[in-house]
């Protein structure tokens, strides 16, 4: 018999419904039975958690990652995005799934301890002979215990195209579309509380030929999955689209059929007024990057604009190699600063802010359903937070404590009701251990590289 479990005494947030002070939230059978003010019912058997002094929220979700660049942390510091990229394909074609392996494990474990629950992770470099890449990933966040969703990349157009990455990292058309279609086979989980999605994610319109583009959007909507793509980065991908194809990046993408409500992009920073107007129509998502796209001097995404004329926003840590070490509960405290930067202070607010972290993140990955607010009937990815020590006492509004400083002490984080974090430790792997694979994976790596 499976054991009902009572949060109390907390300030639930909710996430798009009310908030309850004192409130309560019950879960059973990995999903919630009960949200609301007061004390919960607490039936024979019952566990219950006081969480007096604490926050609830949803498990917040990232919407674009990158776990691979664990192991190259802290290069090519004053690189722009062209940059800073040629310098790590030199690096990046010598990952195997070994490499993979500790560096997920250590990424997934340091985003479950900053309340992190879904990671959307984009890859997009598989180096010939250099084992399951896929598998290895899949294998490591299952072990840590967050939901994966594997944007499964992918690059055709090497620098003898005319592209931006080293032959060595790209596969051909058919190698593409053949290896992602295996992964969607292999790994992919329809189901409702799947631990494993997989989406099809071309890397970007300079990395990957039209062809790739447009069959790779056939591939995902016969196989009924989503499609992911970095786009409108930078000014220099906009110069670049404007001189090889005569549009800019949005206008590219619809061409291609890269707009609609399966669709999301990572980035967008450079937006036109008419391209906002486009993503928003069309029901496509952007995944705002704040502090990757500031630590690259990219820009600001228009968030406020887009949040505005109603598109789906949610928010990335982006790879730790340009977001180093940054936790996912961070990014809202950085995309508050940056739309206020931008817009004056009433750009963006707490809530709206968590609203992106979490139910803006599963609108993302078409999970709106199940994840992304605390909803009867909904899964118990749940996050507790302790806002009654130094500092956090004296902020009386909870998500203002939770958002505008530190991301605050992590009391309970839950997948699926199964504990990941407890009082700031993680439950499934050990944070030595994930540390230790993390450290393993870089001097591999660049072992690799110097012979």
């Amino acid at each position: 018999m499976s054991e009902t479990l009572v949060i109390d005494g907390a300030h639930v947030v909710t996430v798009g419904g009310e908030e309850y002070p004192g409130g309560h939230v019950t879960l059973r059978d990995g999903r919630i039975t009960s949200v609301g003010p007061g004390p919960g019912p607490l039936p024979p058997g019952a566990r219950r958690i006081d969480a007096a002094g604490c926050v609830v929220t949803p498990g917040l979700i990232n919407t674009h990652h990158h776990l691979y660049q664990w192991a190259t942390q802290g290069l090519f510091a004053e690189g722009t995005l062209f940059e800073w990229l040629t310098g790590s394909y030199e690096i990046w074609h010598r990952l195997d799934a070994d490499v993979v392996a500790g560096t997920t494990t250590a990424g997934t474990a340091w985003l479950a301890l900053s309340g992190c629950t879904t990671v959307s992770d984009h890859h997009y470099i598989f180096p010939r002979g250099r084992g399951d890449i896929v598998a290895a990933e899949v294998e490591a966040a299952r072990a840590v215990g967050v939901r994966l969703d594997l944007a499964r990349g992918s690059m055709d157009r090497g620098r003898s195209s005319g592209g931006l990455p080293p032959d060595s990292v790209v596969e051909t058309l058919e190698e593409a579309l053949r290896a992602t279609q295996a992964a969607i086979e292999t790994h992919h989980d329809p189901a409702a509380d799947a631990l494993t999605r997989v989406a099809v994610a071309p890397c970007s319109p300079f990395s990957v030929s039209r062809e790739l583009m447009v069959e790779a959007a056939q591939l995902a909507r016969a196989m009924g999955v989503r499609l992911h793509t970095h786009l409108a980065e930078t000014l220099d991908e906009e110069e670049r689209c404007l001189a090889e194809f005569g549009c800019t990046p949005v206008e590219y993408a619809e061409k291609l059929g890269w707009l609609g409500p399966d669709v999301w992009f990572a980035h967008a920073v450079h937006l036109s007024d008419a391209a906002i107007a486009r993503i928003a129509a069309t029901g496509t998502g952007v995944a705002h990057c704040p502090t990757s796209n500031a630590r690259l001097g990219a820009g600001i995404c228009r968030v406020t604009e887009l949040l505005a004329a109603g598109a789906a926003v949610g928010l990335g840590v982006d790879g730790p190699a340009s977001s180093e070490l940054t936790p996912l509960s961070g990014e809202m405290h950085q995309a508050i600063l940056m739309a206020r930067a931008r817009k004056g202070p009433q750009a963006l607010d707490a809530r709206r802010a968590l609203e992106m972290a979490t139910l803006g993140g599963a609108r993302l990955l078409g999970r709106d359903a199940e994840l992304g607010s605390l909803e009867v009937g909904k899964l118990a990815d749940i996050a507790v937070w302790r806002i009654d020590g130094f500092g956090y006492d004296v902020i009386d509004d909870p998500v203002v404590a939770l958002t505008f400083g530190p991301p605050p002490p992590l009391e309970l984080l839950l997948v699926g009701g199964r504990p990941l974090v407890e009082r700031g430790e993680l439950r499934t792997v050990s944070a030595d251990s994930a540390a230790a694979s993390g450290r393993a994976a870089h001097r591999k790596l660049l072992q690799e590289v110097s012979r």
